[in-house]
């Protein structure tokens, strides 16, 4: 018998320390500036070739797939169980207290950008996996812990490694919650577009509206620029309008145009509710002005169908399923320009029973304007699901129940991990129940006793589902 808890605390310290040198790499996305070398952008490639190094160093097998994925192997067997982690993570944002890339240890939380999504985690399925080795606890499978570089944005990375290396067999990702993940929404992102074709002419011209950094977080800032009369006006109506609501406004006069700025809650888009828009309030604080008329109908549009809709009631979207439960929908990047049009990309989470296809068209004819149009905007994830008699999940509840204590069951969420890539793939922890889900925010954190309770009980599922 092993104590699993206690072998992942007697290696808390060097954790810790890998971990930590981890998470000091800022590594989002960021194409804009890839090269041949790091089509991805520097950030990821380094946080792999960091991670794979780790895994060099303890004495395993790794493999790089083009600085875009890489793999930790383990074992030997006929089968591969695979463990899925991502190195990248979304943008900083605004709203820090701390250096998102300084990681610091508060209150026994470890604050810093990825700490919960999905360098904590991922950094406790390695130990788990290191426990196993050092143990030289005996295993008949291939253990194959595959890492990509951008499963925040377009999944480049892990698609890219399927095509060149083999898919494991069954798996999960620690990228999510206990007990289980074993459902998982569709995911599609729905890009609205507004054709330069309304005036800009006016007493008050909308120059400019800009929101949102990533299509999967609720944007915390908005930012407009308007042109024309009674300005200071303009600014002391936010003000009001911001401490009705909960909101931050600020508003700078220069050079005949007021810059008003609304600063709400940034959030991850699976759950819209946990945020505040600040693009959809900002919105509808505009709408309710005399702006020229492309302005006009830009920010009417949201206020009218987006603005506190997560469900997507006003868009003609809503759809729930018994096993699934609702579609959500967040608007999370805006961008405008007088002249040159505008643009809202629309984040959907749907359950079963709908397709992209459909809540495409359905958003279209709502709207239902002549020069607005809307197309799904990069690669739609279908629904995902494993039942919860498969043996995989079966052996993963009874690990959580075994070490927790607490009752197992099966869940369906809005996120979208690696998990889904297999069809025999969940997602398992690491975040425990009752622990707010500060992924996507500013100043996330992670628990470091949730991290090595993690790191024990990935270690008893892992050795459960590859022993003899």
């Amino acid at each position: 018998m092993v104590d699993w808890l206690k072998e992942a605390q007697a290696r808390q310290d060097d954790l810790l320390a890998d971990l930590t040198s981890i998470l000091e790499i800022p590594s989002e996305r960021a194409t804009e500036h890839g090269t041949s070398d790091y089509p991805l952008g520097p950030g990821p490639a380094k946080a792999l070739a960091k991670m794979l190094a780790i895994g060099e160093r303890d004495g395993f097998v790794t493999k790089n797939v083009e600085n875009v994925a890489g793999r930790i192997q383990y074992g030997a067997g006929s089968e591969i169980f695979g463990l899925l982690g991502h190195m990248d993570v979304v943008p900083a944002g605004p709203g820090w207290v701390t250096d998102p890339f300084k990681p610091v240890i508060k209150d026994g939380n470890l604050i810093a950008r990825g700490s919960s999504d999905d360098k904590g985690p991922a950094m406790a399925a390695y130990y788990a996996l290191k426990i196993i080795k050092e143990l030289e606890l005996p295993v008949n499978k291939q253990i194959h812990y595959i890492f990509g570089t951008d499963e925040e944005s377009e999944w480049v990375g892990i698609d890219r490694y399927l095509e060149v290396e083999p898919t494991p067999d069954f798996g999960f990702s620690p990228d999510a919650e206990f007990p289980i993940i074993n459902g998982e929404k569709g995911i599609a992102s729905f890009k609205v577009t507004f054709k330069p074709e309304l005036a800009t002419a006016g007493s008050r011209e909308l120059s400019h509206f800009q929101s949102g950094i990533r299509a999967n977080m609720v944007p915390q800032t908005a930012v407009a620029i308007v042109k024309g009369h009674d300005l200071d006006q303009l600014g002391t109506a936010l003000t009001t309008f911001a401490a009705e609501n909960d909101l931050i406004a600020d508003a700078e006069i220069q050079d005949e145009q007021v810059s008003l700025t609304l600063t709400g809650k940034g959030a991850h888009a699976q759950e819209p509710r946990d945020g505040v828009n600040a693009g959809t309030y900002l919105a509808l604080f505009l709408s309710q002005q005399a702006l020229d008329p492309a302005g006009q109908q830009y920010v009417q549009t949201i206020s009218q169908w987006l603005h506190l809709d997560s469900r997507g009631a006003k868009l003609g979207i809503a759809h729930t399923d018994e096993l699934m439960g609702e579609l959500t929908a967040s608007p999370d990047i805006f961008a405008y320009e007088a002249g040159q049009g505008g643009t809202v990309l629309i984040n959907v989470r749907y359950p079963q029973g709908t397709n992209a296809e459909l809540i495409n068209q359905q958003i279209e004819q709502q709207i239902n304007a002549a020069n607005v149009t809307c197309q799904i905007e990069g690669h739609a994830q279908e629904p995902h699901y494993v039942s919860g008699e498969d043996p995989l999940v079966k052996t993963l509840l009874a690990v959580y129940e075994r070490q927790t204590g607490q009752p197992g069951h099966e869940q369906v969420i809005g996120g979208g991990t690696y998990g889904r890539i297999l069809k025999r793939g969940v997602a398992f922890g690491a975040q425990f129940p009752g622990q707010p889900n500060v992924m996507h925010q500013a100043n996330e954190f992670m628990p470091i006793a949730d991290i090595i309770k993690a790191t024990a009980i990935y270690a008893e599922a892992i050795y459960e589902l590859v022993r003899p």
